[in-house]
């Protein structure tokens, strides 16, 4: 079997240097910080394509982290009582809950609005 052929990229980006004084500087992780609820500008819309005909409630314009945008698509699936997906920055809801994630929403102290037809 062939092993896999390595790159710089795979070395962590450090390469070497014949500088006796050279120091290397690790880069730090920057955290996104959260952004205020009542910042937020969500638009809540429903989507049926490429997905067989089915119906799935969109939520886009999520603006932080993924932990806080997972944390928010549990709360929603919860209170909905169905499944669903967190990536990218959008929530996907499965089915029509445009009115009650809507609700929901604002109640939670974000800018919603609906959008699409």
């Amino acid at each position: 079997m062939k092993s896999k052929k390595k790159t710089l990229s795979d070395l962590g980006g450090i390469m070497y240097s014949t500088d006796p004084g050279f120091n290397y500087e690790e880069k730090e992780e920057t955290r996104e910080e959260a952004i205020p609820n009542n910042k937020q500008d969500l638009r809540v819309m429903l989507d049926k394509k490429n997905r067989g005909g089915k119906a799935v409630t969109l939520i886009t314009g999520f603006l932080g982290n993924d932990a806080d945008l997972d944390k928010l698509a549990k709360i929603l699936k919860t209170k909905c009582g169905v499944g669903g997906a967190a990536k990218d920055g959008e929530i996907l809801i499965q089915g029509d809950f445009r009115d009650k994630v809507l609700a929901i929403l604002q109640k939670e102290g974000y800018k919603v609005k609906k959008s699409g037809g």
